[in-house]
């Protein structure tokens, strides 16, 4: 069986580091220059030491090349081909044909990877670029897994790379001149405005050429209907709904195959690609480790494989919502949100571990933390995870003791060890070492908790196969009156808010779990348990005892 590779992007140093540290088998970086990302925060000398420090962990890296080249680029290629054997990258992905035939010549060394740029969608074309001497090939979005599974039996001697998760623009594959034409920002040179996640509204030209708004009440929403028809297709009107914010016709969901994803485990797809080079470095520790751990348990027991808790982990990071896009053949409209652009999640990133001292952990904040905050300690190495519950924060640069810290000053806190109830020090500076990310519970208003329960309805739908219509027009239409509603208060999904409630699952520091009678019961279980270990929701549900009157 071919074992699958799990790679992750990484925009900056810290980025790879992080991935690698969190379980990737290799990752892709670039410069801003020859890369399809100007927003590369690499230097040359950070791309020579992530290398380095990918092969010092027996991981890979592999270079970008893959911009679609003018005359003007033409003269940098011998510099880069250069720079290139300085860096020693394991192989070097490539979208333009002359630019691969220019690095085939000149550089015969190097493995060369095609790019998605290249729009493969067919074995035919995958044997194309194997007989060109490419020594793996990156599939388009488009390709279907049916089309996958063909093309893998038809070219089993070249290696294949599909992507599994990430943001996905309006023509999937990236060969779109919206951003050129509306913000003059070429997508196809790595500096995509993303207008197609713009919000567009109508507007009326008067007869005497002024431009009015047009604007849509309850009152007269009635009277308006919004169509959109195509030159072949007469007769078939396609509606457009709009709102006061305008409509989001174009804005796609995010890929994720994670429901899917022990059907390219089975096949053998040799590369497993993770999108996101643009963005955070929580978004890499998480989705690494998610990816990680859902690979490693399919190969330890492919027929008990379950993709929930995977799933699970997934959500605790910024999304526009799951879809699985193609992976059935024909995209559906649940691969789309017409009604809300905005990534969120249940979660935020709380700090990420800078240093480990003799008698504690020094963090720094990436967002508010206030008194009564729950810490989730994201292990890179363990499974479970640790929650501390902490009631101030000490300043390590200065020792003084707050109630509030505040993300944007980069402030870095001591947590010591012995807040931790009942782990062993040596355990938890083993398991937590530097670049381990932490996440808090975020409140969100009632129209991102009605967003979430629709992306659930239709990530059910797509994993299913079985259409709910009425249950997707009922929390498409919850969220639509959410919006609507406008409310800003906001909300936990547990109810823990500052220093009152208890979620009931053992945080260290929690003064009501490791205090109240309610729960000596729940204390009495967790203590048999092994270390770093938490109740589950269910459980601390169950074991919690009633208030004694």
């Amino acid at each position: 069986m071919r074992r699958s590779e799990l790679l992750m992007p990484a925009g900056n140093l810290r980025k790879l580091k992080m991935a690698v540290l969190y379980g990737a088998d290799a990752v892709y970086l670039g410069t801003p220059d020859m890369s399809l990302r100007t927003k590369s925060q690499f230097s040359l000398e950070e791309v020579i030491e992530g290398v380095a420090f990918c092969h010092a962990h027996g991981k890979r890296a592999y270079l970008t090349l893959n911009l679609f080249s003018h005359n003007k680029d033409v003269p940098k290629l011998d510099e880069y081909i250069e720079t290139i054997r300085r860096v020693q990258p394991d192989g070097l992905i490539i979208a333009d044909p002359g630019v691969f035939t220019y690095v085939k010549k000149h550089a015969p060394e190097i493995p060369l990877h095609i790019s998605t740029q290249a729009n493969v969608c067919s074995w035919l074309s995958v044997d194309f670029w194997q007989d060109q001497g490419a020594a793996l090939v990156v599939l388009a979005r488009e390709v279907s897994y049916p089309e996958l599974a063909e093309i893998r039996e038809k070219c089993p001697d070249v290696k294949l790379e599909a992507f599994v998760h990430g943001a996905m623009c309006m023509t999937y594959s990236g060969r779109c001149l919206l951003s050129n034409f509306m913000a003059e920002r070429g997508a196809n040179q790595g500096n995509c405005a993303n207008s197609c996640r713009w919000n567009y509204q109508v507007r009326m030209r008067l007869k005497d050429g002024t431009v009015e708004d047009l604007n849509i009440t309850p009152d007269n929403a009635d009277m308006f209907e919004f169509l959109l028809e195509e030159g072949c297709r007469p007769g078939e009107l396609m509606p457009i709904e709009e709102d006061g914010r305008g409509s989001y016709i174009m804005n796609s969901r995010d890929l994720c195959i994670m429901p899917k994803l022990d059907d390219y485990l089975k096949i053998g797809v040799d590369c497993l690609k993770v999108e996101g080079r643009g963005k955070s470095e929580y978004y890499c520790a998480i989705v690494a480790r998610a990816y990680r751990m859902a690979i490693d348990a399919y190969y330890d027991d492919p027929a008990g494989w379950d993709p929930k808790p995977y799933m699970d982990e997934l959500e605790t990071v910024g999304n526009r919502g799951y879809t699985l896009a193609f992976h059935e053949g024909r995209l559906t409209n649940h691969a789309h949100n017409y009604e809300h652009t905005a990534a969120i999640a249940q979660w935020e990133y709380a700090g990420v571990v800078v240093g480990v001292e003799a008698e504690g952990i020094l963090i720094e904040v990436k967002n508010k933390l206030e008194a009564g905050d729950v810490l989730e300690f994201v292990s890179p190495i363990a499974r479970d995870t640790v929650l501390l519950r902490m009631y101030e924060f000490e300043e390590a640069a200065t020792g003084a003791r707050k109630e509030v810290i505040h993300g944007s000053t980069k402030t870095v806190i001591r947590v010591p060890f012995a807040l931790f109830d009942h782990e062993d020090t040596d355990w938890l500076r083993a398991q937590f070492p530097e670049y381990t990310v932490m996440r808090k519970e975020r409140a969100l208003t009632e129209e991102q908790w009605a967003r979430i329960k629709l992306d659930k309805v239709v990530q059910g739908i797509e994993a299913s196969g079985k259409d709910r219509p009425k249950a997707y027009d009922r929390s498409r239409d919850k969220l639509v009156d959410a919006i609507g509603e406008g409310a800003a208060e906001r909300r936990h999904k547990t109810n823990r808010v500052g220093v009152e409630g208890c979620c009931g699952r053992g945080c260290n520091g929690c003064l009501m779990f490791w205090q109240d009678p309610q729960y000596e019961k729940a204390r009495e279980e967790l203590l048999t348990r092994k270390q770093g270990a938490q109740l589950s929701r269910a459980e601390a549900k169950a074991l919690k005892l009633p208030v004694a009157e």
